[in-house]
């Protein structure tokens, strides 16, 4: 996307939300020096914190210098923002592990990138009590802290209260841009659009104890069209991109079965095409969108970055194998250990009820529920319906079968040959 300035291009993406900068095309200037934060408060990130990785790899892409801080400190205690309650504290074991996770995941985005990885426990370990009031706390104006949203809502009659450690949990992330300013010439911090306020308490107290000038950017959270809450957020819960998590193929059947409203969106902010590549795709996409064309793209992209191409192969023929695209005699065992993963499995013979079965492989809370559903045409075997009561001998393709209830591939089950 060379025609474009890096300005143009967050704006065309939809990842610009906000920024102390006068003019935004000052990031098209000189190579600078940023961080973005992210605490570990989990093993894992989710595809929300992937958006926010989207945009650090457009300015490094572009020559910026990044540096990941990955906060051993603040996840000790946990940012409130946004929280009704106070958090419950994690050990420093918890923090170490999910930093690790965290740390790998990276890794794995920015694979063959320039960045450098820091962890705010490094310069706050060995930090007193008093040092930290005299050199941070003298600098931050009591009407700054408590004029903030989260405390005012929490101080409010109807709120749960406030800790002094989650009350000074800015301070901790104020003194973390300033560390970097000094300590690796960071000028500028990247963040989502809900640590705005956090963000701010850093500029201020560089601004205070400095003089100098710095900066921040934040991108807009990501909204999931079609349901109008936070894009990842899902019945089964959060999208993971640990693959202990979350599944590398229920990471590509996430992608691939999101909302048409949205796909665009995703395509701008989740992958690495070109406005021109994108256009493409859109196009051939409205010429007939039952075809899921974007959402298929996408999904290729997405779990390709995040998981690798052996994962994604691996993905995208068990998908075919859910949705009947490849009959699953057609696939090798790599792709059935995954299969198993994903979906029930059990066993049977020819001549074996098929509502026994069903009942067995837990598609049904019962035998009656299953000879109902197998009355009513609900059941198939290996996407074709039937009726009749028993397993035949042509149902087995490589002594194995897919049965399943209704429409959605997650109401399947394996069934190999006893």
């Amino acid at each position: 996307m060379s025609e474009m300035t890096l300005s143009e291009e967050l704006q065309w993406r939809g990842s610009f939300h906000q920024t102390t900068f006068k003019d935004l095309s000052a990031i098209d200037g000189e190579p600078m020096t940023f961080y973005f934060g992210v605490d570990p408060s989990a093993a894992s990130m989710t595809i929300g914190n992937l958006a926010a990785a989207m945009l650090i790899r457009r300015f490094i892409d572009r020559g910026h210098r990044a540096i990941l801080l990955v906060g051993g400190a603040t996840g000790l205690i946990g940012d409130p923002d946004g929280k009704a309650q106070e958090r419950d504290l994690k050990s420093v074991e918890e923090v170490a592990k999910n930093k690790a996770g965290v740390v790998a995941q990276y890794q794995r985005i920015f694979d063959g990138k320039s960045f450098e990885i820091v962890d705010n426990y490094d310069w706050f370990k060995d930090m007193g009590y008093l040092e930290f009031l005299r050199d941070v706390g003298k600098h931050v104006p009591m009407r700054q802290m408590l004029s903030r949203d989260f405390v005012q809502s929490r101080l409010g009659e109807d709120g749960a209260g406030i800790s002094y450690a989650e009350f000074s949990y800015s301070l901790i992330q104020g003194y973390d841009f300033l560390h970097l300013n000094r300590e690796k010439s960071a000028s500028l911090q990247l963040c989502g659009s809900d640590q705005w306020g956090n963000c701010i308490a850093g500029v201020e107290l560089i601004r205070r104890i400095t003089g100098k000038e710095a900066h921040i950017l934040s991108m807009p959270l990501v909204i999931n069209q079609a349901t109008g809450v936070k894009f990842g957020k899902t019945e089964g819960g959060a999208i993971w991109l640990d693959p202990n998590l979350t599944s590398p193929t229920q990471f590509y059947q996430f992608w691939i079965t999101c909302d048409d409203g949205g796909a665009e969106d995703y395509l701008k902010i989740y992958t690495l095409l070109d406005k021109e590549e994108i256009a493409a795709i859109m196009a051939q996409h409205r010429e007939d969108p039952r075809q899921r064309i974007a959402q298929t793209r996408l999904a290729q992209e997405v779990t390709k970055l995040v998981h690798g191409e052996q994962e994604l192969a691996i993905a995208e023929q068990v998908t075919n194998v859910l949705t009947n695209k490849t009959p699953i005699g057609d696939v090798d065992s790599t792709v059935i250990e995954s299969v198993r993963k994903e979906i029930a499995a059990t066993t049977a013979k020819p001549g074996d009820a098929i509502i026994d079965v069903l009942e067995q492989a837990g598609l049904t809370t019962s035998k009656s529920e299953a000879r109902r559903l197998l009355q009513g045409n609900a059941i198939a075997i290996n996407g074709v319906k039937v009726t009749r009561e028993t397993f035949e001998e042509a149902d087995f393709q490589n002594g194995r079968l897919l049965l399943r209830k209704g429409k959605a591939f997650k109401d399947s089950a394996l069934i190999e040959q006893n």
